[in-house]
């Protein structure tokens, strides 16, 4: 039995033996101040895109801004559209229908005829719904079709619309004071001595050619003009040529109207207005620390 011993001597480990994770970096390999200064660098978001001001009618760039990501850049959200299109439709609605019940249609209330005898229906009055000139069952009466929607929800829609022009290159961003120039002809002579629908003939023509120069007509899917000031000459070409766009004050443009149409161009004072009036929801109320946040100016010049 001596002799199956084994004898085992303790083995001595120059190094302990430690086991690692697999996520686990050597320390040697790491530096916490090159970390966080690249992790910094890394974590710059953009906060503000450029947006280009032309002249009117030439289209030319004339200055260049900085706008808010919060202003103009919006991710595409479907489901807010669609409910702020759907909130300016019903309370566009005017809910007017009205007609008339077997209680309310003019005439005598007697039987038309005895219950028996006659060998047919039975009948009451001649205001009956069954008898043509009667009452209607069920009848439309005034109602309000109007729906309710939170008003955050509905600025930002306004903003998420024309954050989706602007990354489609759809919206132009014109200086204020945008009208149609006419030629020096029809200033003097043309505009005094055409009539019979010649006038009206040569304002369809000239805007016609002007948009197809521009690229803003029916080819290019129709184009909104935004102004802040009622425009005689442009709103007046803009109606000769319905099919190639139209002509909106700035009080009469909704969510839908900057979505229908191929391409939007506006005066950069309205652009300014209508951000100014829908950014509710970048706006607190609520005082932390005795500082209220403020909404962010819309615009600032560059070039």
């Amino acid at each position: 039995m001596t002799a199956l011993r084994v004898s085992v001597k303790p083995t001595t480990f120059s190094k302990p033996v430690s086991r690692s994770m697999a996520t686990e970096a050597p320390s040697r390999d790491i530096n916490p101040s090159a970390t966080t200064q690249s992790l910094v660098q890394s974590w710059n978001p953009v906060s503000t895109v450029p947006v280009t001001i032309h002249s009117f009618p030439s289209l030319e760039p004339t200055s260049l801004e900085n706008w808010s990501v919060q202003h103009l850049y919006l991710p595409l959200r479907r489901d807010i559209l669609h409910h702020a299109i759907t909130f300016e439709g019903d309370n566009t609605r005017q809910g007017t229908a009205s007609s008339k019940t077997r209680y309310e249609v003019h005439g005598s209330h007697r039987k038309v005829r005895p219950q028996k005898g006659s060998g047919r229906a039975r009948l009451g009055t001649k205001q009956s719904p069954v008898i043509r000139g009667g009452g209607k069952t069920f009848g439309p009466k005034p109602r309000d079709f109007g729906s309710k929607l939170n008003r955050k929800v509905y600025d930002k829609a306004w903003r998420t619309a024309l954050s989706y022009r602007y990354r489609r290159g759809e919206l132009i961003v014109c200086e204020d004071g945008m009208e149609l120039v006419l030629p020096a002809d029809f200033e003097l002579v043309a505009d005094r001595y055409m009539k019979d629908g010649l006038r009206e003939t040569f304002l369809q023509k000239y805007m016609t050619g002007v948009l197809h120069t521009l690229g803003l007509g029916r080819a290019d899917g129709r184009t909104l003009f935004v102004t802040g000031d009622p425009r005689e000459r442009l709103y007046e070409a803009m109606g000769q040529v319905p099919w190639e766009g139209r002509a909106l004050g700035m009080g009469d443009v909704d969510v839908k109207d900057l979505l229908e149409t191929g391409k939007v161009v506006m005066e950069r004072g309205v652009l300014r207005e209508l951000i100014e009036r829908h950014q509710s929801d970048l706006v607190t109320r609520v005082a932390v620390g005795g500082l209220a946040k403020r909404a962010q100016s819309p615009g600032e010049a560059v070039l």
